[in-house]
């Protein structure tokens, strides 16, 4: 008698899928609702915890344990990090579902445009915005992305090309920068 292959299923939109992801920087916890990935964050972030609560309140629903289950975005990710720092891969194009406040929102869609290799000041990012005087709160924009990584908050830096103000660590910011660097051969400082 032959097997009948088995079934996939496709995620069911209203329910939060949950996977960690190896990482040379460490390990990662992606969550994916529906067809959108909604965070991607380093596992000792302090912030992890209210995040995770914040995606289950917005969704409606409680989080699960990760798993290594096939979910067709969570593979994505898992697929196009990899490649990133295998040095072949200088962008995501992984669904996202940005939630925050129209502010927040705005700051992290300008830091989607931010090339590989390229960094941008808060200053920078404030007046591409049209709110100049504003990178204070471009910086703790920065802090609520949700999306490590796919969404590059890791390119915006001080004015005087200083490292500052990352919340997976000033190190893993470097690391960041230093690989796109080696990614697209750009000069970042």
């Amino acid at each position: 008698m032959d097997k009948a292959a088995p079934t996939v299923r496709p995620a069911d939109p209203t329910a939060l899928a949950a996977t960690w992801i190896d990482s040379p920087v460490g390990a990662l916890l992606a969550v994916a609702h529906g067809r959108a990935l909604v965070l991607l964050e380093f596992h000792d972030r302090r912030a992890l915890a209210r995040e995770m609560g914040d995606v289950e309140r917005q969704f409606g629903t409680s989080a699960p344990e990760p798993t290594d289950a096939a979910h067709p975005i969570l593979d994505v990710v898992r697929a196009q990090l990899s490649e990133y720092f295998d040095a072949r891969r200088a962008t995501f194009d992984v669904p996202l579902d940005l939630r925050g406040s129209a502010w927040e929102r705005s700051v992290w869609e300008q830091l989607l445009l931010i090339p590989c290799g390229q960094t941008r000041s808060y200053e920078d990012v404030a007046l591409a915005l049209q709110r100049p005087g504003a990178q204070r709160a471009v910086g703790l924009a920065n802090g609520r992305n949700r999306i490590a990584i796919v969404v590059p908050c890791h390119r915006v830096i001080q004015k005087d090309g200083g490292l500052r103000g990352y919340g997976g660590g000033l190190e893993r910011k470097a690391f960041l920068l230093d690989l796109e660097r080696s990614i697209t051969g750009a000069s970042l400082w």
